[in-house]
């Protein structure tokens, strides 16, 4: 088992940052890990994503494991782990990532939906599975498609809010990536960050003793 995997398994949540201005991004950084979050993933369809990772790595890489998002060829895979990257989460599965990702000692949870693209990504090497889109999918699948395929690790992202990120747990869910219901850029931009930090810790203390 990879360390970013074992990161996962114990943390439970990744904070993704989509479309975040770089004047903003440290201090929201900050404030998510001071609410408890340790895996952040920066989209890679965000201006100026590879200098955001390479800044966080040097400023908070000794409280937080750093990723990368919207990972969806192996010239954006390149471009990240150049900046530092530890992880790679994409919203597609691209083997050619996968293969990456593995000679360089990156993980990678590529996006899948069926469990034909579970099977082949964890076949290919990836070390967990980012199930998407849940918000649309629902936890009743998530449920259906966990009792065949138990063993492998599934990051499942897109619909978790505070009321029911426990049943994605109960459903089968090993983590949860979060996006704007973790990140709330409105008060980012108007510089309420302590409000980032009140959310990131609702969420971290909700998965806490799952």
């Amino acid at each position: 088992m990879s360390e970013m995997l074992d990161k996962l398994l114990e943390h439970k949540i990744v904070a993704i940052l989509r479309g975040i201005e770089d004047r903003h991004a440290d201090q929201a950084a900050r404030s998510l890990i001071d609410g408890g979050i340790r895996l952040m993933e920066i989209t890679m369809n965000t201006a100026g994503a590879a200098s955001m990772i390479d800044r966080w790595r040097t400023h908070f890489g000794d409280e937080a494991s750093i990723g990368a998002g919207t990972v969806i060829d192996v010239e954006l895979a390149k471009e990240a782990v150049a900046a530092g990257a530890q992880f790679l989460i994409s919203p597609n599965l691209d083997e050619e990532v996968i293969a990456y990702g593995r000679e360089r000692g990156v993980s990678v949870w590529p996006g899948v939906m069926t469990p034909t693209e579970i099977v082949k990504a964890w076949k290919a090497g990836a070390d967990a599975v980012k199930l998407f889109p849940m918000g649309t999918l629902g936890i009743g699948y998530l449920k259906e498609i966990r009792a065949p395929l138990g063993d492998i690790p599934i990051l499942a992202t897109g619909g978790v809010d505070l009321h029911n990120i426990k049943e994605y747990f109960h459903a089968g869910a090993n983590a949860v990536g979060m996006g704007g219901k973790l990140v709330p850029m409105d008060s980012i931009r108007e510089g309420k960050y302590e409000i980032v930090t009140e959310r990131a810790r609702a969420f971290v203390d909700a998965v806490r003793d799952l």
